[in-house]
């Protein structure tokens, strides 16, 4: 398909049904709720190479009611439709799918909804109420309207994208699931559409979550790779003193306690070293960061890592509240990738 320089706006599902569809060729579905920053080009992007040059991306722009708890968050997100629809064009979308409710739920709130189970009432699931029931709701809804072999998700809703796999695993839909890693401004704070509501000082106390993560992620680093030398200096299996041989006076003491409770991992340490940064971000900043929670997961199923986890992977999940503005962000992690 010849792209034009401005992808095909529909607002209709008929219209949808009548974008004309190579012979042979992949479909690829980025959905998003507008405000289009460079995490959602960067997806889009992602979608055009996976549906190949004679393939066709097709980015879905809706507000989806289900997914609000309060009337007033609904009112207040953004809505640039004129602007999405030329970063959807920059990063080579094909057509853009902006349905309006009544196109989407004719009729009404649908009374038939998919239910997220056990793993959406966790972390974001506990903190806003039927929150993933409303998105996995419009999700099934705008795959069956798009019909894609592949649909592009970003990282940085980790829980979402979880939920969305298992979904499409449980019911047997047609299509592949495909996260995409998150996109990081140059100050690190992931990009969100919420992020203009940050005043300078606001985005000043937000850094915290990126500083969090990427604190545990380097104390994690640095146990492991401090235990893989232990276990050079000493082969026989006494890394304490292994640690002690190396000669680094506070390597050794940050790290003997660890060596003799457990060989590798040490989540409960992953998630002090997080919990500092976040703490002195609720103490000392001029506008306090309100934690809703910090939690080191599964990301099968978003359940507690226990502290005695050795190996496998692992989801640091944080959201807050800065001013009026809630926040969430999230790294992967690996127990046990050096041994």
């Amino acid at each position: 398909m010849t792209r034009t320089m401005r992808p095909a706006l529909l607002r209709t599902a008929a219209e949808l049904d009548a974008l004309p569809r190579p012979a042979g060729a992949e479909r690829a579905v980025v959905m998003t709720m507008g405000a289009l920053h460079d995490g959602h080009a960067t997806l889009i992007r992602a979608a055009r190479e996976a549906a190949g040059p004679d393939g066709q991306v097709v980015v879905t722009v809706f507000v989806n009611p289900l997914q609000f708890g309060e009337a007033a968050d609904l009112d207040r997100y953004p809505r640039t439709l004129d602007a999405d629809l030329e970063t959807a064009a920059a990063a080579g979308a094909d057509a853009v799918f902006a349905p309006g409710v009544d196109e989407v739920y004719p009729g009404g709130e649908p009374q038939v909804r998919i239910t997220a189970g056990p793993m959406g009432e966790r972390l974001e699931g506990a903190s806003r109420p039927g929150h993933f029931d409303g998105m996995l709701t419009v999700v099934a809804k705008l795959l069956h309207l798009t019909r894609p072999d592949e649909a592009l998700y970003g990282q940085k809703d980790a829980q979402q994208l979880a939920l969305i796999r298992r979904m499409v695993r449980d019911l047997n839909f047609g299509v592949r699931i495909t996260g995409v890693p998150t996109v990081r401004d140059e100050d690190g704070l992931a990009l969100s559409s919420r992020n203009r509501f940050l005043s300078p000082p606001e985005r000043h106390t937000a850094l915290a979550l990126p500083r969090a993560l990427f604190a545990a992620q380097d104390r994690l680093a640095a146990q492991q790779a401090l235990h893989e030398r232990a276990k050079a200096t000493a082969p026989g299996g006494d890394r304490a003193a292994g640690l002690n041989r190396l000669g680094e006076a506070r390597a050794a003491a940050d790290a003997q306690a660890v060596a003799l409770a457990r060989p590798n991992g040490a989540p409960a340490a992953v998630r002090a070293a997080a919990r500092t940064i976040l703490d002195e971000a609720a103490a000392r900043n001029r506008v306090p960061l309100v934690l809703d929670y910090l939690a080191l997961v599964d990301p099968a199923d978003f359940t507690e890592i226990p502290d005695d986890r050795e190996s496998g992977e692992a989801i640091l999940a944080v959201a807050a509240r800065v001013g009026n503005t809630r926040l969430i962000d999230n790294i992967p992690l690996t127990f046990g990738a050096l041994t």
